[in-house]
């Protein structure tokens, strides 16, 4: 029995890969982002959760939105050199670290996801499909009413 679970937004970003430095959006959730957010939810081990649908519930928009950015980090190693001698620059100048980036994100997102699980080998000697099935129902009826 596959599950159903409505998520919505007013933003979402479901970068495109290929579009490395300027991050937009695929124009719906990809499977994977709504393999991770039923996983956000209901995890288990012996789980591996399959999307069946995905139903748009909301019109497709796009909006842009510009950011700034630091483009560098301090390293783990910088940070504990500074901390074992007391002294050193632990931070960042952030105007010569800085830089503008653009986003084409989506708005006002409303999604269906229907998906259901399947057994793996990393399930316990006492686990089954009712046995999962029986608790996803309930906790999912918890959160709906």
């Amino acid at each position: 029995m596959p599950i159903k679970l409505e998520v919505w937004g007013p933003y979402a970003l479901f970068t495109r890969p290929e579009l490395k430095s300027e991050r937009v959006s695929y124009d719906i959730i990809t499977p994977s982002a709504a393999r991770g957010l039923i996983k956000a939810i209901y995890w288990h081990s012996g789980l591996r959760w399959q999307i069946g649908r995905i139903h748009v519930c909301a019109p497709i928009r796009f909006t842009n939105l510009r950011r700034n950015e630091v483009k560098a980090t301090i390293s783990a190693r910088t940070a504990h050199t500074v901390m074992q001698r007391g002294r050193g620059m632990l931070y960042l100048a952030t105007p010569e670290q800085i830089q503008q980036r653009a986003a084409m994100l989506l708005q006002d997102v409303r999604y269906v996801i229907e998906a259901h699980f399947e057994m793996t080998e990393k399930a316990a000697a006492g686990d089954n499909p009712g046995k999962f099935q029986d608790a996803e129902i309930r906790w999912f009826w918890r959160r709906s009413k």
